[in-house]
C-alpha cells in the first residue's frame, strides 16, 4: 500500500482500546491502515500508522481530520500528516514564542514591575481568544510600561523558562538539516538571547522603545501581528527554497491563526479553544517536542 497520510497519535495515556477506536473511525471514513509503529518515552507515548485515503484531496483530508477530532478519544490526540511533509528532506519549523516556545507571557512579566500584571493579563487573554485586535491590545498593554527602567528587561529575561521539550525539539530539527524560526508578538529584547542560545535560523518580534534608560511605553515600527506572522513564514520558506507544504507552524493564540493556516500543517499547542477548533492538529500536554513526532523528525 502507498501511504499518502500518516496518523500520529500521542498522549500520556495511550491505550489499546483508544487506538482501536481510532482505527475504527479511520476505517469508517475510508482510510485503510497499513504499517504501524510505536515510540515516545517516559513522558508520553507515540503511535504512528500509515494510511491510504480513499479521498486524498485537501477536502477529504479536512473531513477526516474533523471526524478524528470529533471522536474525542480520551488520553490521546491524533495528527493526520501528509506523507510528503514527513518525508521531506528540508523542512521549516516556525513557532510562536510566548506560551509556546516559552512558558510565560513576557508582557505580563514586564507589567508586574509596573504593578499592572492582572490588568495586562486580562487583556492578553482576550486578545489570544481573538476578542480584541492584537495590534491595538499590544499598544495598550505596552503603554503601562512607560517609565520603567530599562533594566527590568534583564530581570524578565532571567524569569523566562523554555517550554518542556523546546530545546530538544529545536536541536532535533537542526541536527536533521531543517530550519527553525520563531515569530513573536513579544519583544526582541527578550527574544534575542533565547534565539542565540538555541541557534535559531530566523526570528522576529516587536522592539520596545527605550529612551534615556527607560521604557517609553511604545514599540518601534509596525506591530508583529497575525498577518505579519504569516508574512514571515512565507518570506523565510521562500528564502530557504522550502515549499509551504513542507512547513510546520506551532502556536497557541488567535494571532497565530494565519500562520497556522498557511503552513503545511498547523499545530495548536495548549491553545485557546478557537485555535484548537481550526488547527490541523493539537497538542494538549506540556511537551513541545511532540511536534517532532508529528513532523517525522
Amino acid at each position: 500500500m502507498t501511504s499518502n497520510v500518516t496518523a500520529v497519535s500521542y498522549g500520556q495515556n495511550l491505550t489499546a482500546t483508544g487506538l482501536e477506536q481510532l482505527h475504527a473511525v479511520l476505517a469508517a471514513h475510508g482510510a485503510a491502515v497499513g504499517t504501524v509503529s510505536r515510540g515516545g518515552d517516559d513522558r508520553f507515548q507515540v503511535h504512528t500508522a500509515d494510511l491510504e485515503l480513499a479521498d486524498a484531496t485537501a477536502a477529504g483530508l479536512a473531513a477526516l481530520r474533523g471526524a478524528v477530532a470529533g471522536s474525542a478519544i480520551a488520553g490521546m490526540d491524533t495528527a493526520l500528516v501528509p506523507a510528503g511533509l514527513r518525508a521531506a528532506g528540508r523542512k521549516l519549523l516556525i513557532m510562536d514564542v510566548d506560551s509556546t516556545l516559552i512558558q510565560q507571557e513576557v508582557i505580563e512579566l514586564l507589567a508586574a514591575y509596573a504593578g499592572k500584571r492582572d490588568e495586562v493579563a486580562a487583556v492578553t487573554e482576550a486578545a489570544m481568544r481573538g476578542e480584541l485586535d492584537f495590534a491595538q491590545s499590544l499598544h495598550a498593554r505596552v503603554a503601562v510600561l512607560a517609565g520603567l527602567p530599562a533594566d527590568v528587561v534583564h530581570s524578565v529575561r532571567d524569569e523566562v523558562k523554555l517550554s518542556e521539550g523546546a530545546a530538544e525539539l529545536v536541536a532535533a530539527f537542526k541536527a536533521a538539516g531543517h530550519r527553525v524560526a520563531v515569530v513573536s508578538g513579544g519583544f526582541n529584547q527578550i527574544l534575542e538571547p533565547i534565539a542565540a542560545d538555541l541557534g535559531l535560523d530566523y526570528w522576529q518580534a516587536n522592539e520596545l522603545e527605550i529612551v534615556d534608560g527607560a521604557l517609553t511605553g511604545k514599540v518601534l515600527g509596525a506591530a508583529v501581528d497575525r498577518a505579519a506572522k504569516e508574512k514571515y513564514l512565507r518570506e523565510w520558506s521562500a528564502a530557504e527554497g522550502i515549499a509551504l507544504e513542507h512547513t510546520i507552524a506551532v502556536g497557541d493564540g488567535a494571532n497565530d491563526l494565519d500562520m497556522l493556516g498557511a503552513a503545511g500543517i498547523g499545530v495548536a499547542f495548549n491553545a485557546k479553544p478557537a485555535v484548537r477548533a481550526v488547527a490541523d492538529a493539537a497538542i494538549n500536554m506540556p511537551y513541545l517536542d511532540a511536534v517532532r513526532h508529528i513532523a517525522g523528525v
